[in-house]
């Protein structure tokens, strides 16, 4: 029966891979098609929002290097987007449980220096437990990416202040964000009794999809962490977070979409990143010496922007900014040779991206007895 089931994965992948229609012109399509507008600058305005204010204000007080965890705790405004405000409220706090407590898990490793394979065992369970929660509660978007994500900045970086100081920071970044999230309801403050975000609850084969689902993230992130760790790399929570963006993808080409915009989108992004510190004419911090924190910060804030603003239309082009976001808090905390950074965030993300695409190809949904 095993053989029969590899080999009937084999061909559907052979199937679909070399159909004149999907293969790879459809891929080379979705680099450059953008999804309908659904009322993006309005969420991406709020996200912006929900992170200027937290990482400005850890900038007036002299402390950028704090400001990754207000920036994972920010994020929180990315869900909910297209809700009412009252189903977003409950729908954002649900969020910033999950993207706290990854960040509460890293920050907790760092403070206890558990790195390497402790990492990416506890990155592995949070995976599995988070994929589970998040389809329980129908988080969108879809998955335990910024969890995941949140989990091994943290628990990768130096922590310069007490843990209860770097946790409190991305809950209270979390509750703004909420917050933010919230104040449209002041226009119109109608509220419905009894209303409910449409969960359905996970039973029979609900239940076994999730479970499936839940078992490639921890194999992905598994995978891909060890592969990290083994090559020797200083980042391979990169690898793991990258190996969990193409699960979130409704089906298998969706997946292989998704794998493929994040290796693209991140090598566009690592483009500006190297510009951005790398010595030359174009870098911004040439005009400021002595204010690279404060340029960094401004440049968090300015990405942040246009990440939620094609977040939902394009991955890729969502990445090409995303990135930025991610390695410059990540310099901010602890300053690298900006040549390694760009470098080992390339490997990994590829490694990462393609482990996850495999995943998805082999650990398929079990087909109902009546298929079989």
């Amino acid at each position: 029966m095993g053989g029969d089931t590899a080999n009937f994965q084999r061909q559907a992948l052979t199937d679909w891979w070399c159909s004149p229609v999907p293969g790879l012109m459809v891929h080379a399509r979705e680099l450059h098609r953008l999804g309908p507008a659904n009322n993006d600058r309005l969420s991406a305005v709020r996200v912006a929002l929900s992170v200027a204010v937290p990482g400005l204000f850890l900038l007036l007080i002299g402390r950028p290097d704090l400001m990754m965890y207000a920036v994972f705790g920010a994020l929180t405004g990315m869900y909910g987007r297209n809700e009412t405000h009252q189903l977003r409220l409950k729908h954002q706090a649900q969020a910033a449980l999950f993207l706290v407590g990854g960040l509460t898990i890293g920050v907790f490793l760092s403070v206890n220096h558990i790195h390497s394979w402790w990492l990416v065992l506890v990155a592995t369970l949070f995976a599995g437990f988070g994929s589970l929660y998040a389809d329980s509660v129908r988080l969108k978007p879809i998955g335990p990416f910024f969890g995941i994500l949140a989990l091994g900045a943290c628990a990768s970086v130096p922590t310069n202040v007490p843990f209860t100081t770097a946790v409190l920071i991305g809950a209270a970044s979390a509750a703004f964000s909420i917050v933010v999230g919230f104040t449209g309801w002041l226009r119109r403050r109608t509220w419905e009794a009894g209303a409910a975000r449409d969960v359905p609850v996970l039973r029979g084969p609900l239940r076994q999809a999730a479970l499936v689902h839940a078992a490639r993230y921890s194999l992905a992130v598994s995978a891909a962490g060890t592969i990290g760790v083994l090559s020797g790399s200083g980042h391979p929570h990169w690898a793991m977070a990258a190996a969990a963006v193409p699960l979130a993808g409704a089906d298998l080409p969706s997946r292989v979409h998704r794998g493929i915009h994040r290796i693209v989108g991140t090598f566009l992004g690592l483009a500006i990143v190297a510009v951005v510190l790398f010595p030359g004419p174009l870098s911004p911090l040439q005009y400021f010496p002595g204010q690279t924190a404060v340029v960094l910060a401004v440049l968090v804030v300015l990405c942040q922007f246009p990440t939620e603003l094609f977040m939902a239309r394009h991955y890729g082009w969502a990445m090409v900014f995303f990135t930025p976001v991610v390695l410059l808090i990540a310099q901010l905390a602890a300053p690298m040779d900006p040549g390694v950074l760009v470098m080992e965030r390339a490997i990994e993300t590829f490694v990462g991206a393609v482990v996850g695409i495999a995943v998805a190809v082999l650990v398929r949904a079990p087909r109902s007895r009546a298929s079989s």
